[in-house]
């Protein structure tokens, strides 16, 4: 950890409110893509607390992109199946079967948050350029047009005898200041969205009963409705129920458990209460301030789908910026930001959250519905994840099925559009991990074709020759343009080796590429 006192550079390309998994994913980023980063917190250090705990499949391809994977891969608890109890005997369904081949990480990790934390702001002290805990952002003025950036005024710890105020002139201002985000405040915007009704409780617990170390546990009783994440070996697991009362005390509410879900445990960790909000920021640029991650969007816990969405946001938006800071492409391109991960935040709020909002919603009426539902479940759940549907739907859980549309839906797409590869991320393979690590722009062929690289800026690496994709979903005579995020940003067929240059045009004019 830095000391507030030390000096803090009067110029920065990009300031980070926040020193969350979002945040500091944003700050590595956009470090190692050579821009000048200040990431600053008014916490003492990273969360000590565990918060968010699952790491879905395509948060562990960004880590891997990043050299950061080996710790969650090593450490982290796999759960591969879920368990849905509450009848004559449990029923199982196993999504990482579905997952295993469009993925190399199959499966939910349990990992924390606190541990995420470390892991990010590790890297980026040893890479020289080390969060400023103790440091919080007062305020930020952006009186001029966007491209000349803004002012922002800091302020070490009040608690800090060494507490100093400070100027800073920042490009762009990140703001993953979480879900009360000052900066979002400070903007004006609205956080469109409703609370639920019932109140969401939150346990680590030890020796339950039952627990499998590689699974989730979704129960389900006559009123309430929980899942249990498995946290290490021995039964230590965290529990997450909505409990229907209004700040219920911890005996209360793991009574209900207790006795509605037939939980048995042993020692209670941690416990916490608290109302779960499903909420949208109307923007999420405005001039040269973004936000990200909670800040822009939250959501229900249950699924497992909320830092992991922050994580890819801020992967997503430190690429952009690292691509308009260098010349590549037009400040004009932006506007992707929000014009991709909005709809993201959106769908996951809409039918992820919804849907689980109404089956963990307690009372008896909602319980006799999800007794009714799991008996579909029971028959329905392991076929379909055995079934074409399974790979589809484990996608959407592990968030690498995501498709940036690369023009209107009902348009008529251009030809280098025209790929179903094109605004999805690219299958990470055996063959091509390696070269992703990379974070640059590159050109791809896969299954022996040989292509002559086309008139495409110097920063554009490639092209690389790869084995053909097992599943087929890459085509051996299309050339693609990669962007440094893992999405295909165009496709180009190949005559006699060759790329069209109006299609090679058509697509870089398209992404803004200048020069």
């Amino acid at each position: 950890m830095t000391r507030t006192a030390d000096a803090l550079p009067a110029e920065v390309d990009v300031l980070v409110a926040g020193a969350g998994p979002t945040g500091l994913m944003a700050g590595l980023v956009a470090h190692r893509r050579g821009l000048r980063v200040l990431v600053v917190d008014p916490k003492p250090g990273p969360t000590r607390e565990s918060r968010a705990i699952v790491v879905q499949a395509r948060s562990v391809e960004i880590l891997d992109q990043l050299g950061l994977a080996g710790p969650v891969l090593e450490s982290a608890q796999l759960a591969g199946r879920i368990r849905i109890k509450g009848g004559d005997r449990p029923v199982e369904a196993d999504f990482a079967r579905a997952q295993e081949r469009d993925t190399l990480f199959p499966g939910a990790r349990i990992f924390e948050q606190s541990r995420t934390e470390a892991l990010l702001s590790e890297a980026l002290a040893s890479e020289g350029c080390p969060v400023r805990y103790g440091m919080e952002l007062e305020s930020f003025a952006a009186d001029g047009p966007a491209e000349e950036g803004l002012g922002a005024r800091l302020a070490s710890n009040p608690a800090d005898a060494a507490g100093t105020a400070t100027s800073v002139h920042a490009r762009w201002l990140i703001g993953a200041d979480g879900a009360s985000s000052p900066v979002r405040h400070q903007l004006g915007l609205s956080f469109d969205g409703d609370t639920d009704e019932a109140t969401f409780c939150v346990a680590d617990l030890h020796d339950v009963e039952g627990a499998p170390d590689d699974a989730l546990s979704a129960y389900v009783g006559e009123q309430r409705f929980a899942i249990l994440f498995p946290l290490g070996p021995g039964g230590h697991a965290r529990l997450i129920w909505l409990h229907g009362g209004t700040d219920p005390d911890q005996e209360e509410a793991l009574a209900g458990a207790r006795d509605d879900l037939g939980i048995r445990y042993g020692r209670v960790d941690w416990f916490s209460s608290y109302r779960v909000h499903h909420r949208l920021a109307s923007r999420f640029r405005v001039g040269p301030v973004l936000l990200a991650g909670d800040a822009a969007h939250v959501h229900s816990p249950v699924g497992g789908q909320g830092m992991n969405t922050g994580l890819q946001d801020a992967h997503h938006l430190a690429h952009l910026l690292a691509d308009v800071a260098s010349g590549l492409r037009d400040p004009a391109q932006l506007a992707r930001y929000e014009q991709e991960r909005r709809p993201v935040a959106l769908s996951l709020i809409t039918a992820v959250d919804r849907a689980f909002g109404l089956i963990a919603r307690p009372g008896r009426g909602a319980g006799f519905l999800r007794r009714r539902a799991r008996d579909v479940i029971a028959v329905l759940a392991p076929r379909v994840l055995r079934s074409a549907a399974g790979p589809w739907l484990g996608g959407l859980l592990g968030q690498y099925r995501i498709h940036y549309h690369p023009a209107p839906r009902g348009a008529v797409l251009p030809q280098w559009a025209s790929d179903p590869a094109v605004g999805r991320r690219l299958p990470v393979l055996a063959v091509n991990r390696e070269a992703l690590r990379s974070g640059r722009w590159q050109l791809h062929t896969y299954g022996g074709a040989i292509a002559e690289r086309p008139a495409v800026p110097e920063a554009v690496d490639g092209p690389f020759a790869f084995p053909a994709d097992p599943r087929g979903r890459l085509r051996s005579y299309q050339l693609y343009l990669v962007r440094p995020d893992g999405y295909v940003a165009a496709a180009w067929p190949l005559h006699a080796g060759a790329a069209a240059t109006s299609d090679v045009t058509a697509a870089l004019t398209a992404h803004g590429f200048r020069g």
